[in-house]
């Protein structure tokens, strides 16, 4: 299952407290359309139907089913750079 670092944690309660309402929200993983081997991550009130849901330090991430395969022994990390931007980093759980 894919875990986050401390620093991930607390970059994902930032946008879900930014940019959603529910207490529920998180952040979803998943497919992108154009490219299924690209992901893609976006701010949801909640989980979809089938989404794996990890959480960790106050952060809720939902990975939907065919993220979840790939991202199985992935650790996410997260930073802010200095303009502001959110960059997303998976590694290989130790």
């Amino acid at each position: 299952m894919l875990t986050l670092t401390e620093n991930a944690s607390d970059v994902i309660k930032t946008i879900t407290e930014q940019s959603t309402q529910g207490n529920s929200a998180g952040l979803r993983i998943s497919p992108q359309e154009s490219d299924p081997n690209a992901l893609t991550v976006a701010p949801a009130e909640e989980p979809a139907t089938g989404d794996q849901v990890v959480e960790e330090g106050g952060a809720r991430v939902f990975v939907e089913e065919q993220a979840a395969l790939v991202l199985d022994d992935k650790v996410l990390d997260a930073q802010i750079d200095q303009s502001g931007g959110v960059q997303f980093a998976l590694g290989t759980q130790a």
